[in-house]
């Protein structure tokens, strides 16, 4: 996969606004912009995050999501809200096509603008989904399907335009993509081998360790239905 480039055909930002059942705060929804924006260690200039527990920070500083997904999600679920099925409906701050959760690994870094980073994590979705599509199972279809996007770390912080390239120049660890991360946090849940790699796994992000190693020491697998399924 070494020096492959994807256009950058949409960068992206939003504000924090009431959302969700309790008004609770989110800057899911997320608008095309123009010109010239310096991304720094936390994210793009412009951009933020409603729920810094969750959301947002060094791990977490820009989400990506490709652009592809969106009409296979139409084709699957046509209930769900077409308004909000759009380019920037998962709350990503960069939409590329032709880069998936197969084709990339944790650790992989990228030129990107003159800014450099780093693959930390994918997304674990979250209840606020089934809020922004109007489908109430939308949290658990994305972490079944794997088409969560993933999250970059930012090495160098630089400036970036839409039309700009991303250009892969690193990938440390091949045989570690993200959709066999998901396989065995969602599948193979509690193959030890397997969670011990991702405990070793330096690049991963620190969080997605930390779960991998109480899945060690519990033997058990934490439960899912308090991010999943919408509070009430």
């Amino acid at each position: 996969m070494t020096n492959q480039n994807y256009i950058l055909e949409h960068i992206l930002t939003g504000k924090s606004v009431p959302f969700g059942p309790k008004g609770q705060p989110s800057a899911i929804a997320k608008k095309p912009v123009s010109g010239s924006l310096k991304v720094t260690k936390l994210g793009v200039a412009g951009d933020e995050q409603a729920d810094p527990r969750h959301h947002g920070g060094p791990e977490k500083a820009l989400h990506h999501y490709p652009r592809d997904h969106y009409s296979v999600w139409t084709n699957e679920f046509p209930e769900i809200d077409t308004v909000s099925l759009n380019v920037g409906g998962f709350g990503e701050n960069i939409s590329t096509t032709g880069l998936q959760e197969k084709d990339i690994c944790i650790g992989d870094v990228f030129r990107f603008g003159s800014a450099t980073v780093q693959v930390a994590q994918g997304r674990q979705p979250c209840w606020k989904l089934n809020v922004r599509f109007g489908f109430p199972k939308m949290a658990a279809a994305v972490q079944k399907s794997g088409r969560t996007g993933w999250y970059y770390r930012v090495l160098e912080e630089g400036f970036v335009k839409q039309g700009d390239e991303l250009t892969l120049i690193d990938q440390p660890n091949p045989d570690w993509s993200l959709a066999r991360i998901q396989n065995v946090l969602y599948v193979d849940t509690l193959n030890q081998e397997n969670l011990q790699a991702l405990v070793s796994l330096k690049e991963l992000a620190s969080n997605w360790q930390d779960l991998a190693q109480k899945r060690l020491s519990r033997l058990e697998v934490e439960d899912w239905n308090p991010r999943l399924q919408t509070p009430v």
